[in-house]
């Protein structure tokens, strides 16, 4: 991240010249009808990513739609489909420690979750001083004119403006990660491989700034899209029924990983049934046969998607504590 100071500073020039952009009406966050569970704060601030809206429009607009999945009324299980308008919904800690987190919720490429890889995690980083914005991000079988490096354009945008908005939120440009669920891990992973890949042109100052994070924490991810590792249908809504070899190699991160990634923090239960833990394994092997810092945690129970709520009594709800204890070495706090 060091190496990227350059860049960041640079920018930070402009913005001296400038003014930092304060936040104005955004779209609200995706929501349903009903009250919201009692005593757990929901986002009321957002940042839409593309100022002129979102590039490359398919023909036929999405329509957003929430669906929410839980029978009990105190614990929300939202999933959102359709997203026309990729956008952050932030959440603001009452004592900043200067760091911020873009969380990368999960969701097969199919709906992007909103409470349980997004906003749950959302409060636990905001209680222990970080700004969390979650992302909600385009769907690739949408049809948008990126095709699968439109959620990777999402994600290098987040990562832009959270720098670019830094002042806005008391944060640390240097000081910015990234972690993603699922799916949502493959984003990731991707971002944090790929953040310097162009896969849309350029719009504001924004854009001048590195996609890179600080650092990455895939938690169970999507990896590789080569069968028989790849889980089927994240693959298939993200590069279609029959991909070629060579878009099966460049949306798999274990095989783009550079000399510059940034250090990876990678968790994954063994007894995972729905993406292999094997992806976490080609995903170590890559980062650590290009000298990358890594740390890597596999639990022999978990199973998939159990972010903080399904951790809870067993050995894998250490996860988060673990994740914040490896961060501090990042420079994170």
């Amino acid at each position: 991240m060091r190496n990227d100071r350059r860049s960041i500073l640079g920018a930070g020039l402009v913005l001296s010249i400038l003014g930092t952009s304060r936040v104005s009406a955004q779209t609200a966050p995706p929501s349903v009808s009903g009250a919201s569970p009692p005593g757990l704060p929901q986002p009321v601030e957002t940042i839409d990513l593309w100022p002129g809206g979102a590039p490359g429009m398919p023909a036929s607009r999405p329509i957003e739609q929430v669906t929410e999945r839980s029978d009990d009324t105190l614990v929300t299980d939202r999933a959102v489909a359709g997203i026309a308008v990729p956008r952050m919904a932030v959440f603001r800690p009452d004592r900043p420690n200067g760091a911020a987190v873009l969380l990368i919720p999960g969701g097969g490429y199919r709906h992007v979750v909103v409470d349980k890889e997004g906003y749950e995690m959302a409060r636990w980083l905001t209680a222990r001083g970080f700004a969390a914005f979650v992302l909600f991000y385009r769907l690739p079988y949408d049809g948008w004119a990126a095709g699968p490096d439109v959620c990777l354009s999402d994600a290098q945008r987040a990562m832009r403006l959270i720098r670019f908005k830094h002042d806005d939120y008391a944060v640390d440009p240097e000081r910015v990660a990234a972690m993603g669920f699922s799916a949502g891990g493959h984003l990731c992973a991707d971002l944090g491989t790929r953040f310097a890949a162009q896969t849309y042109h350029p719009i504001d100052d924004a854009d001048k700034l590195s996609a890179k994070p600080v650092c990455a924490a895939p938690i169970y991810p999507v990896v590789s899209m080569r069968l028989p590792e790849a889980h089927p249908g994240s693959r298939e809504r993200l590069l279609g029924a029959n991909p070629t070899p060579s878009l099966e190699t460049t949306h798999s991160p274990d095989r783009n990983v550079p000399k510059d990634a940034p250090p990876f923090f990678i968790l994954h239960a063994e007894d995972d049934d729905v993406v292999p833990v094997e992806n976490s394994l080609l995903l170590r092997a890559a980062l650590k046969a290009r000298g990358i810092r890594t740390e890597m945690h596999l639990f022999e129970h978990g199973g998939h998607g159990f972010g903080l709520r399904k951790a809870t009594g067993k050995p894998v709800e250490a996860w988060p504590n673990l994740w914040r204890a490896w961060s501090r070495s990042c420079g994170l706090g």
